[in-house]
């Protein structure tokens, strides 16, 4: 499985972050309501979804660090 991450949209494009850099996709493959921040996984037969649980797992792992770091 191919994950990226929705880094901003540009018109019609969706700039995705890839393991091996930046990645133009065409928003017209991606599945309906994709913005800036969704995590995006691609199976091995091309099926396009959004990763909500993963994106979930990120921010409470970011909310974690931030309490961390102002906490003392």
């Amino acid at each position: 499985m191919i994950r990226w991450t929705v880094d901003r949209i540009e018109d019609d494009i969706a700039v995705c972050e890839t393991e091996y850099g930046m990645k133009n996709i065409p928003l017209s493959i991606l599945p309906y309501g994709v913005g800036e921040g969704n995590i995006i996984d691609i199976d091995r037969f091309g099926n396009i979804k959004i990763n909500t649980e993963e994106e979930n797992r990120r921010r409470e792992e970011l909310f974690l660090l931030q309490e961390e770091l102002f906490s003392e």
